[in-house]
C-alpha cells in the first residue's frame, strides 16, 4: 500500500518534470528540492508539515551552514536575510530559490570583507603582552552589531592562532636536544605570523572555488536536517565516496571523518589501518591542519570534506602530519605512516582472561564491528565468525566469555539477529518500524544455543545502532550484564538511499540529480522501548573520560524522539542473572578504592571544566602558563592510566598460535594487542563482576 501510495504521490511531478526539455541550473535546483520533499514526504519515518514552523527551523539550520563561526555576517544581514524566515516553504512550493540567491550574495561580500580586515590586521602586528581574552565558543557569541566590532573579532582570532603557533614553537624548541641555537622570540613571532599569513591565504583560494552548487546542497541539507540528523543529500561523487567507505576500501590512513561545522572530525578509526596503530589519533579530534612531509601546512578549517580526504590521503609509505584539537582544547600534532589497513583486526578475535587465585578460564571476544559478507570482500559475517571464537572457547572450558563492544558502530542487521541467537534458544531479537505500518519482528529462530554460561557485554558510548541492538536484546532477556559507561550512542534508527532521477523521467540532460539518505524506520527493543536518543543504559556504570560531556545522538539538533510500542513476549532459560543490585553494589565500591578509576574521573571533570572554560587569554606568557598546566594535569593522568593491571593475565587461545606465528607482521600486531589489553583496567573490572556472578549462581 505504501508503494503505491508514493507512486501515485509522484506521478503527477514525474510527468510535470517529464514534460520540460531546456532547463538552467536553478530548475535543476528547484527540481531537486521538490524531489527531495516528495521523497521525505511519502517515506520518512516522521514526515513533517511543510509550514512557517518548518520554514523558521529551516533558516536557523541554514544559518549555521552560512556561517556557524559568526566570522563572516554582521547582525545588520542577518536581519536582511530574516526577511525570509518564514517564506521557505512559500519559496518551496512556488519553485523559488530568493533565500538562497540572496543568502550568497550577502555573504560574498562579507567574505571580501573579511579578507580586507584579515590582511590590515596581519599587516599591523600584535602585542602579546597586554592582557586579554577571547572567547571561543561560537554559540555563545552574537552576531558583530557592526564592522568595529566585528573587525576586533577578527583580531582576537589571528591571535590567538598566531599565539597557539608561538607556543608550539617553543615547545619544540625547548624539548630540542640537538645542541641546535635557539631562535628569538622575535623571530618566532615573525615566522608564526608568515605561517598564519599564508594558511589564510591559502584557505581564502579554496573559499574563491566554492561552487554555488556546494552551497545549494547546503541549503538541501538545512532542509533535511529538520526532519532528523541522519537524513542527507549526496551529490553523485559524494555518493561514489559513501560506497567506497561502505565497501571497505580505506582512505590512506583508516581514520572515517564527517564534517564539524567549519571543522574535520574524526568519527571512528578503522581497527588494523596506520592511524589505530599510531595510537595518538582520537575519535573526536578535529582536525585543523594536515602538513605532507616536507612541505608547508595546509590549514583545513572550512574546507571540504572530500578535500580534506584528498589532502590526507597518500601512498603507501608516505607520511602525513595531522594538527589535531581534542575535547578539553589542547593541540597535538601527530605523524602517521600511510599503510594498507590489515583487515583482520577488524574481524572476531578471542583469548583468555585470567586474575590468579581470584578468577580463571574466562573467555573474551572482541568485536570492532558488525562485518557481513555482503560488503564483498570482506570475508564471514561476523555472526559466523563469533560463533566459531565461542566453539573454541567451549573447548578451552571457559567458565565464562566477555563480549567487548565498545567503539562498535554497528554494521550488518541480519548478523546481531543471529549473534543474538548464540546466546539464547529463539524468540524475536528486535522490532523495526516503519511510519505508520505495525512493526516487523525479527526473530531468533535457531534453537540451538552455542553458548549457555555467564556473559558479560562491554560497551560505551561509541557502540551504536546494532550493538545497541544486541545489548538491549540480551538486556531484556537477562541473559547478560552490560557494562559501561553512561549509556550507548543512542542511534535507533535505520536510513535507505533512494535515487533523485527516479523522480523525473526524461531530462537526461539534467541528471544526476544525486541521492538522499533518509531516515524510514526505527528499531525498538523487545520490551517496547526504543534505542534513540537514549541509548542502551549499562547495567553497571564506570568512570569514563566523556562522564560529564553529551555526546552521541543527544548532541544533534532535530534528533528523533524516544518513543515506546508494545512489549513482545519473550524469555529464555539458558542461563539469567541473578541479583543485580548486589553486582552492581560490588563493583562500585571496587572503582570507588581503584587509583586508575579515581584518575578517569577527574579527568572527566577536567574535560568538562576545559570545554566550559571558553575564555582564553591572548597573553602569552598567561596562556602559556595555562596550556603547561593543562598539560601536567594530562601527563599526571596519563601516568597513572598508561600502567599495566599487574594481576591481569592474558594469553591466546592454543588454536590461534599457528597462525599468529606463522606471519611476522601478525605476530607483532597481535603483540600490540595483547600490550593494550594489559592496561585495560575495564577488562579487569569486567573479569572482576564475571567473579560476583560465578559466587552469586552458585
Amino acid at each position: 500500500m505504501r508503494n503505491l501510495l508514493a507512486a501515485v504521490l509522484l506521478l503527477g511531478v514525474v510527468t510535470f518534470c517529464a514534460a520540460r526539455y531546456d532547463y538552467n541550473p536553478k530548475e535543476k535546483e528547484s527540481a531537486i528540492i521538490e524531489a527531495v520533499l516528495k521523497y521525505l514526504e511519502v517515506l520518512h519515518f516522521s514526515p513533517q508539515e511543510i509550514n512557517d514552523d518548518f520554514s523558521n527551523k529551516v533558516f536557523d539550520e541554514y544559518l549555521k551552514y552560512l556561517d556557524s563561526a559568526k566570522r563572516f555576517l554582521l547582525a545588520e544581514e542577518v536581519n536582511q536575510l530574516e526577511e525570509y524566515r518564514y517564506q521557505i516553504d512559500d519559496q518551496i512550493k512556488s519553485r523559488s530559490l530568493l533565500l538562497l540567491d540572496e543568502s550568497l550574495e550577502v555573504l560574498d561580500k562579507s567574505i571580501d570583507r573579511s579578507n580586507i580586515y584579515f590582511n590590515e590586521i596581519m599587516d599591523a602586528g600584535f602585542d602579546f603582552t597586554i592582557e586579554e581574552t577571547f572567547n571561543t565558543d561560537s554559540e555563545q557569541r552574537a552576531y558583530a552589531k557592526n564592522e568595529s566590532e566585528l573587525r576586533e573579532y577578527w583580531r582576537k582570532s589571528l591571535k590567538l592562532d598566531v599565539l597557539n603557533r608561538i607556543d608550539q614553537k617553543l615547545e619544540e624548541q625547548e624539548k630540542d636536544t640537538t645542541g641546535m641555537e635557539p631562535l628569538s622570540l622575535d623571530s618566532i613571532t615573525i615566522k608564526s605570523i608568515g605561517e598564519t599569513r599564508k594558511n589564510f591565504n591559502d584557505w581564502y583560494d579554496r573559499l574563491d572555488k566554492v561552487r554555488r552548487s556546494d552551497r545549494f546542497e547546503n541549503y538541501v541539507n538545512a532542509i533535511m536536517h529538520v526532519f532528523d540528523p541522519h537524513s542527507d543529500f549526496y551529490n553523485p561523487k559524494e555518493k561514489e565516496d559513501f560506497d567506497i567507505r561502505m565497501g571497505g576500501k580505506l582512505e590512506g590512513i583508516g581514520a572515517r571523518l564527517s564534517e564539524d561545522g567549519e571543522y574535520t572530525k574524526v568519527v571512528s578509526i578503522v581497527p588494523g589501518g596506520p592511524a589505530w596503530k599510531g595510537k595518538e589519533l582520537e575519535v573526536n579530534d578535529l582536525i585543523v591542519e594536515v602538513t605532507q612531509k616536507g612541505e608547508e601546512p595546509v590549514d583545513i578549517t572550512g574546507m571540504r570534506l572530500d578535500d580534506v580526504v584528498a589532502q590526507i590521503r597518500g601512498d603507501k609509505g608516505t607520511t602525513v602530519i595531522l594538527k589535531v584539537k581534542r575535547t578539553d582544547g589542547s593541540f597535538h600534532q601527530i605523524s602517521i605512516v600511510r599503510d594498507e589497513v590489515i583487515l583482520d583486526e577488524g574481524f572476531a578475535r578471542s583469548l583468555k582472561l585470567a586474575i590468579p587465585d581470584v578468577i580463571e578460564n574466562i573467555g573474551y571476544i572482541r568485536l570492532p564491528r558488525f562485518y557481513s559478507s555482503f560488503e564483498g570482500n570482506e570475508g564471514n559475517s561476523c555472526a559466523v565468525d563469533v560463533e566459531k571464537e565461542i566453539a573454541k572457547l567451549n573447548n578451552e572450558q571457559v567458565d565464562g566469555i566477555i563480549l567487548d563492544l565498545r567503539n562498535n558502530g554497528g554494521g550488518s542487521l541480519q548478523d546481531v539477529i543471529k549473534m543474538s541467537g548464540l546466546f539464547i534458544e529463539n524468540g524475536p531479537i528486535v522490532q523495526v518500524k516503519s511510519k505508520e505500518r505495525k512493526p516487523h519482528v525479527y526473530d531468533d529462530r535457531d534453537t540451538d544455543v552455542k553458548y549457555n554460561g555467564p556473559l558479560i557485554v562491554m560497551v560505551n558510548q561509541f557502540s551504536a545502532s546494532a550493538s545497541e541492538i544486541l545489548a538491549a536484546a540480551l538486556q531484556d532477556y537477562d541473559r547478560a550484564i552490560i557494562i559501561g559507561s553512561n549509556s550507548t550512542f543512542g542511534k535507533g534508527t535505520v536510513q535507505r538511499f533512494q535515487n533523485l532521477d527516479q523522480y523525473i523521467q526524461g531530462m537526461e540532460d539534467m541528471k544526476p540529480l544525486g541521492q538522499i539518505k533518509l531516515t524510514n524506520q526505527k528499531f525498538y527493543r523487545i520490551n517496547g522501548g526504543s534505542t534513540q536518543l537514549n541509548g542502551v543504559t549499562p547495567d553497571i556504570v564506570l568512570p569514563d573520560t566523556y562522564s560529564y560531556i553529551d555526546s552521541g545522538e543527544k548532541e544533534y539538533d532535530h534528533a528523533l524522539p524516544w518513543t515506546q510500542i508494545d512489549p513482545l513476549d519473550y524469555g529464555q532459560e539458558v542461563y539469567t542473572i541473578e541479583n543485580r543490585k548486589k553486582l552492581e553494589m560490588q563493583s562500585e565500591k571496587r572503582v570507588y578504592d581503584n587509583a586508575s578509576f579515581k584518575a578517569i574521573e577527574e579527568q572527566a571533570k577536567r574535560i568538562k571544566k576545559y570545554q566550559d572554560d571558553v575564555e582564553v587569554s591572548l597573553n602569552l606568557e598567561t596562556y602559556r602558563e595555562f596550556l603547561n598546566a593543562k598539560e601536567l594535569e594530562s601527563k599526571e593522568y596519563e601516568d597513572i592510566i598508561d600502567q599495566n593491571v599487574e594481576c591481569l593475565t592474558i594469553e591466546n587461545l592454543n588454536v590461534d598460535l599457528d597462525i599468529i606465528q606463522s606471519d611476522e607482521s601478525r605476530k607483532a600486531r597481535n603483540e600490540d594487542w595483547l600490550k593494550n589489553m594489559q592496561k585495560d583496567i575495564y577488562v579487569e573490572e569486567a573479569l572482576y563482576i564475571m567473579k560476583d556472578m560465578i559466587s552469586i549462581k552458585s
